[in-house]
């Protein structure tokens, strides 16, 4: 491995990690609209959080013990790419998909996507620590190019039209996601070897399945940190999965139909890509000079306003304002949480649990959290929007900002910053 060139080659593993899943991610809600399943994106967005429940510990268990993070990161994009294609190419030949099939076929590509979230975040780190390099300061550069490589995708998915239909409407976006995972699998495989540690004699359970990590919940700072994480965690998909949709539908209104918002949504909602691209490299200053309490205060705050910006806006001047204000702050929200918790984690383990550590952090976000953050916006969604008499987006929006504001409140109350805990 040589120094000149790790960077880079970190560089092109985030951008095809991320690539992949901004393919379809801010888009299938739309998609699934359009073909009458609309009532039924929630599942596809709790599927996310299903996944993450468990196969990202398993996958971090398998990596602390068994088979080398690099090879278990090449193996699970190998069959999410093999069955999220596969969900397209049904799609295709179906015409109007069954809400059946498709989902099977979705949900097992997505359970294994989601554990190489917290597995090329392993990947990296090793990668660094064996040049010499503190991932604090190194990798939010790196990082970067992973959101850069959402962008592309979600702009691809906006302004390409194949067969004459957008990729944002289509279930070409399915196809394009299981591509990209295909290309990451073999990719995967070059990056530096990341070490397992197999225990020697005899072992318990809980060390057999390297279920140590899960006595951080016995640190009652740490247990805090993971619930209000899996509480933080249930803002993560909402707006993934119904924000396109939600642009789509002023399309109903002749004021509103031919404006850009309208018919480039996913390009619109790419801003909150752009937006935490910039706000990533803001994090080693934030990290140092406000701790991961303030941080995490900033984030949960954001979200408030990611969900109040929604509501008060619309497509048409003054109102789209709104909602790139809305796009922007979401980049604070996003990253301030998200990569400065995988850091804390990083930080505040030790190595034979790392990737253990890493997968409950991603259990409690995108597993927990969103899981049960998706079912209960759709319960909102199915409640204002699509099975009420006088449907109203804003009313959803607004009882979204209000959760994030009660959140924060008691974050802001029971977390106490470790580097003030550690001086006391």
């Amino acid at each position: 491995m040589k120094k000149s060139n790790i960077a880079l080659r970190l560089i092109v593993l985030n951008f095809l990690e991320f690539a992949a899943w901004g393919a379809y991610l801010t888009s299938i809600g739309r998609y699934l609209g359009g073909i009458g399943l609309g009532s039924q994106i929630k599942w596809f967005f709790a599927m996310q959080g299903i996944a993450s429940i468990f196969m990202p510990t398993l996958m971090g268990i398998l990596a602390d013990r068994h088979i080398q993070a690099q090879k278990v990161l090449a193996l699970c994009h190998g069959f999410a790419g093999i069955f999220m294609a596969g969900a397209g190419f049904y799609c295709k030949m179906a015409g109007i998909p069954e809400f059946g099939p498709l989902f099977l076929l979705y949900s097992i590509g997505i359970a294994f996507f989601m554990p190489t979230i917290a597995l090329a975040n392993s990947v990296a780190y090793n990668a660094l620590s064996k040049e010499g390099k503190d991932p604090v300061k190194t990798f939010p550069p790196i990082r970067v190019f992973g959101t850069v490589g959402f962008i592309c995708s979600m702009l691809a998915t906006n302004f390409v039209r194949i067969g004459g239909v957008a990729m944002q409407d289509s279930y070409t976006q399915l196809i394009s996601s299981g591509v990209i995972s295909l290309v990451m699998a073999v990719y995967a495989l070059t990056m530096p070897a990341c070490e397992t540690k197999k225990s020697e004699g005899r072992q318990t359970l809980a060390e057999a399945f390297n279920l140590k990590a899960f006595s951080l919940f016995k640190d009652g700072q740490f247990a805090v940190f993971f619930i209000f994480s899996m509480l933080l965690g249930a803002s993560l998909q909402i707006t993934n999965g119904y924000a396109n949709m939600f642009l789509g539908s002023f399309g109903e209104n002749p004021a509103f139909a031919d404006t850009f918002a309208v018919k480039n949504s996913n390009a619109l909602i790419s801003i909150s890509q752009i937006s935490e691209t910039l706000c990533i490299l803001l994090i080693p200053v934030c990290m140092k000079k406000f701790g991961i309490k303030k941080v995490m205060l900033i984030a949960m705050f954001a979200w408030v306003l990611r969900f109040g910006f929604f509501g008060l806006g619309n497509p048409a001047m003054p109102g789209v304002i709104l909602f790139i204000l809305s796009c922007i702050v979401y980049g604070v929200a996003f990253d301030f949480f998200n990569i400065s918790g995988s850091l804390y984690v990083e930080q505040n383990t030790t190595p034979d649990i790392r990737s253990s550590a890493q997968g409950i952090f991603m259990l409690m976000t995108n597993g927990l959290g969103a899981a049960i953050g998706t079912l209960a916006a759709g319960e909102v969604m199915d409640r204002v929007v699509f099975n009420a008499a006088s449907p109203s987006w804003s009313t959803a929006w607004y009882i979204f900002a209000a959760y994030a504001l009660v959140v924060s409140l008691a974050f802001m109350v029971m977390f106490k910053d470790p580097a003030k805990a550690a001086k006391n």
